[in-house]
């Protein structure tokens, strides 16, 4: 019999894109719209695999509902995991895998996206000129060309990023725990420290996974030690940013602008439609009526290429799993 799977926090785009795919693979796919969590976990009963997003709740104690149940693999459908307790499910038995590289070219080239929106004012634009207002108040940018960009991580995301801004005639900096130093030498990126990288860029943009040391790297110290007016981009995962310190940092104009495509406290907001709710998350209701930050909804990964990418990878994962083969692309 093909592996029965328990696919959660199913959007409509998942159940197209992996009810496609999945004519390949022929597994038994029940799709949730719900989150994994303690109050939806009951639904793995009965499965082998378990399918889940970057806001899914899987700590320990789901992960031990689950190990009672019999679930045998966790399937993450993308790159980050620091939303399961890896160590708990290796305690239980189970195995899990990811997504690490879906396309890096559709995150790079979205926070590209994000730092000319905020440069060049292009929402505020396009707000006032629906309106019939076509002046040029407040809509002031600055060049990119010859502007330094500081990357903070330089994993494959992070590499593609910078080949895009060298087409522009930037400056890299970047700052990793493991650097490539052959990649910085063909593309002329200066690997620095994080303080010489908050002193020199004109743009941060994060690109480092979510782990105890990463987590609030920038915070009210970070942002203190960085250019007046600096820009700030999130692709990444939202903890990377004390959203507090960040919101003191754009109200002093120490921070001229920031762009989120993740937030610190996202899980009850974004892939969901909340325009007939109020926010009551203070800080996320600030931060959207700020001027200076763009707040987008974990969108930069979104593209047709990506998402069938994710599909396929996904249940390729699952299959070799099915088959005993090596797991490739295993959480270690």
């Amino acid at each position: 019999m093909s592996t029965k799977i328990a696919f959660f926090d199913a959007k409509s785009y998942d159940r197209d894109t992996f009810g496609k795919v999945n004519r390949d693979f022929g597994f038994d796919i029940h799709f949730y719209k719900e989150r994994l969590s303690m109050n939806t976990v009951a639904l793995t009963q009965g499965v082998e695999a378990v399918c889940i997003f970057v806001n899914a709740e899987c700590d320990r104690r789901v992960i031990e509902r689950m190990a009672s149940y019999g679930v045998k693999l966790i399937a993450l459908r993308c790159a980050g995991f620091n939303n399961v307790d890896v160590a708990a499910a290796r305690e239980h038995g189970i195995r899990v895998v990811r997504v690490p590289a879906y396309s890096p070219h559709a995150v790079a080239e979205y926070a590209v996206t994000l730092m000319l929106a905020l440069n060049r004012k292009v929402y505020r634009s396009v707000y006032r000129t629906r309106e019939g207002n076509f002046k040029l108040n407040g809509l002031l940018g600055f060049d990119m060309y010859g502007k330094t960009v500081g990357v903070i991580g330089m994993g494959k995301i992070a590499k593609e990023l910078i080949k895009i801004l060298k087409g522009f005639g930037m400056n890299i900096l970047a700052y990793d725990l493991y650097p490539d130093e052959k990649f910085a030498s063909e593309y002329g990126v200066k690997m620095v420290t994080l303080d010489e990288l908050y002193e020199g860029s004109d743009i941060i943009s994060l690109h480092c996974p979510l782990t105890e040391e990463t987590k609030f790297i920038i915070n009210n110290d970070s942002i203190t030690k960085m250019k007046y007016g600096v820009m700030i981009i999130n692709t990444g995962r939202g903890k990377l940013i004390k959203t507090e310190d960040l919101i003191y940092g754009l109200r002093t104009h120490q921070v001229g602008s920031a762009a989120l495509d993740v937030y610190e406290e996202e899980a009850n907001y974004f892939y969901e439609d909340r325009s007939d709710k109020m926010i009551d998350d203070d800080k996320l209701a600030l931060l959207l009526m700020m001027p200076n930050a763009i707040v987008t909804s974990h969108q930069a990964f979104f593209t047709q290429e990506a998402v069938q990418n994710i599909a396929v990878t996904t249940l390729q994962n699952i299959r070799d799993f099915e088959e005993g083969k090596e797991l490739v692309n295993e959480v270690k």
